[in-house]
């Protein structure tokens, strides 16, 4: 029993450990110049669409953000599952998460991944993932983000007729859309 114990505490101990640098890894931050996140873009920042939310704190790191896949609120580094309209669930799985900055242009990009998602629809499931990135500059009150969204999807769908089937994704189609981010009030 003993010796189970020694082995045991080792193993939990790099369990924990790693999981530790795995949240550490669950979002990146990288401002040129000074090396600060201006404070005014800290905030609610929502897109004209409807869709999109980033929510960046004054660290520059990213809290949650609602993607368009779904309109989702995802958080960096957790897992979100959410129930369907049309019974079963929808499970978000993030990766990797950036924010740059570049202070002499104003140019803010946030690299958003999901490494992994699967929802059902009934009877029929959407599953793969995807990368979306939004780049443009920001307002010099930094109360407006023109960003362009560029989107990387691989999409698998499995239906009565369809098995095992990629969705056709064309690589010229970016960028997807042109939007308007506004910071909202708290």
């Amino acid at each position: 029993m003993k010796q189970v114990f020694q082995l045991l505490v080792p193993g939990i101990l790099i369990i924990l450990l790693g999981s530790c640098q795995a949240d550490k890894k669950a979002i990146e931050v990288i401002i040129d110049g000074n090396g600060q996140f201006p404070e005014r873009l800290a905030g609610t920042w929502k897109s004209d669409n409807g869709v999109w939310e980033i929510n960046l704190e004054p660290d520059g790191t990213i809290s949650s953000a609602v993607i368009s896949l779904g309109s989702v609120r995802i958080k960096p580094g957790e897992i979100t599952t959410i129930p369907m309209r049309l019974g079963g669930q929808g499970i978000f799985k993030p990766g990797l998460w950036t924010l740059w900055y570049l202070q002499r242009q104003r140019e803010l990009s946030v690299e958003i991944t999901i490494d992994e998602f699967r929802t059902e629809l009934g009877q029929d499931v959407i599953r793969g993932k995807t990368r979306d990135i939004l780049t443009g500059p920001v307002s010099q009150d930094g109360s407006i983000w023109q960003a362009e969204r560029f989107s990387y999807p691989e999409y698998i769908v499995d239906t009565k007729m369809y098995k095992n089937y990629n969705l056709p994704v064309d690589a010229n189609d970016n960028p997807k859309e042109s939007l308007l981010f506004k910071k909202v009030s708290e």
